[in-house]
């Protein structure tokens, strides 16, 4: 048993690969590349209500951090075997509000993967065929969307959300001719909705929001201009 224990030990050890650092250097170059493209990408075709600009900031980091921590763990078996050990006992937190998010989260993940394996063809392949329609859905989606504004309602000392959205959906169909609920959250604390409006004109505006203050005082109302969401 000593001897088996002994062996599995010294094969842990030993079982290393040397990583080449001429390629590492193209590989880091490419990630950098890659996830500069796709953040440019997202600020431009991407439709989240949060802040472009600030979340496709995280995309460098996230595909080169992946890309260095896959080539170093692939290098040893028992750096992998740790890295699950490191995995179990952090835990990531980060509100993450739409799918879209999420998505182009996981693609970083997946760029950083591909080239820290050392798939670098098929990482730049998977990721040709997936900026084409990525790029026509925005053109397609822009080509159709309305010029209006983001409203965004929300109040951190109320949990009444069923009853305000019923409020605030009867008042945006007063003052506005088109209204479409694009996120609604809820915690124990308050809650927060977000919608895409179209006022007719600035005082039908400034009317809307002398009437959201009145139905809420303690609510939070911001208004966001679609065309300045990627600014």
């Amino acid at each position: 048993m000593t001897n088996k224990t002994q062996s599995f030990q010294d094969f842990l050890l030993n079982n290393s690969v040397e990583v080449n650092l001429p390629a590492f250097a193209v590989d880091l170059v490419l990630a950098l590349v890659l996830s500069l493209l796709l953040s440019q990408i997202y600020k431009r075709f991407g439709e989240s209500l949060s802040n472009r600009v600030s979340f496709s900031r995280n995309f460098v980091m996230i595909t080169m951090t992946t890309m260095i921590i896959i080539t170093i763990v692939k290098s040893s078996l028992a750096l992998s075997l740790g890295l699950v050990g490191a995995l179990s006992i952090v835990r990531f937190r980060t509100a993450i509000k739409e799918p879209e998010e999420l998505a182009y989260m996981f693609l970083c993940i997946a760029l950083g993967l591909g080239l820290g394996a050392g798939q670098r063809v098929l990482t730049l392949i998977g990721f040709a065929f997936m900026v084409p329609p990525i790029v026509l859905r925005g053109w397609i989606h822009q080509g159709f969307s309305r010029q209006g504004l983001y409203l965004t309602v929300s109040d951190k000392k109320s949990n009444k959300s069923e009853k305000m959205l019923e409020k605030v959906t009867s008042l945006l169909s007063k003052y506005c001719r088109y209204v479409n609920l694009r996120r609604l959250d809820e915690s124990k604390g308050g809650y927060e909705m977000a919608f895409e409006v179209e006022c007719p004109n600035v005082d039908s505006l400034m009317k809307l929001k002398t009437a959201l203050r009145k139905e809420s005082p303690s609510a939070e109302v911001m208004f966001i201009d679609i065309k300045g969401m990627s600014a």
